[in-house]
């Protein structure tokens, strides 16, 4: 059989089986594995060829103090973002989609409904980058808007796949962009935005909720076919 009739099944079990991870061993991704990966990523398409963004890859000591301060940062309140975020954002049947998401997660988690506390420590955990000895942070150019996020929406994308087929587990993480001066203070960047990071290294799959199995619509309710 021709490697060319391979690789739709190639595809899709590294896009479905793909998820995102919330508990990861601390060994590191070797440098070498890194570097392809990355390299990879940068494969991705952009509008003209572009290429607008800027990744800054933080590990060992580096992502230790960074989480620091990033949890030093939430104790104060010290929100600053670079794209507005609002949960009123997201109605009807996305805002659906988002409850039944977290009622799956927390529900994987064994955190309650109303225990607050429990749900606002597992948050927290997040600036941790859950336990993963490694995480990217996406930048784009300071005057970027919506068209250069879609840019960089299709290089995360790619590098979410990168990582899944060098066997490495990730999470992106809108939440590390609500600490965008913190961000860029701690990693001496400056006239770029945040619009997201990307938590990796290799899954823990004993640690409860580690990677939460949620469904996706069906085809019908995302995509018309027109001829």
């Amino acid at each position: 059989m021709s490697t060319d009739v391979l690789l739709p099944e190639y595809a899709e079990r590294l896009i479905r089986d793909r998820r995102s991870v919330r508990a990861f061993r601390p060994d590191p991704v070797p440098d070498d594995v890194l570097r392809a990966v990355f390299s990879l990523a940068g494969a991705a398409p952009s509008n003209t060829n572009t290429q607008p963004w800027s990744i800054e890859v933080v590990s060992g000591a580096a992502r230790d103090a960074l989480s620091e301060a990033l949890l030093a940062a939430h104790a104060r309140g010290a929100l600053s973002t670079d794209f507005p975020y609002s949960a009123d954002l997201y109605t009807g049947v996305h805002a659906d989609r988002r409850r039944a998401f977290g009622a799956t997660m927390y529900s994987a988690l064994g955190i309650a409904r109303d225990d607050h506390a429990a749900r606002d420590a597992y948050q927290t955990d997040s600036l941790r980058f859950y336990g993963a000895p490694h995480v990217a942070l996406l930048f784009l150019p300071s005057n970027a808007e919506a068209r250069m996020a879609a840019d960089l929406g299709m290089y995360g994308q790619t590098l979410l796949l990168a990582l899944a087929a060098y066997g490495i587990a990730s999470c992106p993480q809108g939440l590390l962009s609500f600490y965008a001066d913190t961000v860029r203070d701690h990693l001496g960047v400056r006239d770029r935005k945040l619009l997201f990071g990307v938590s990796f290294g290799y899954q823990n799959p004993d640690a409860p909720g580690s990677a939460v199995v949620t469904g996706r619509a069906a085809l019908e309710e995302t995509t018309r076919f027109h001829q």
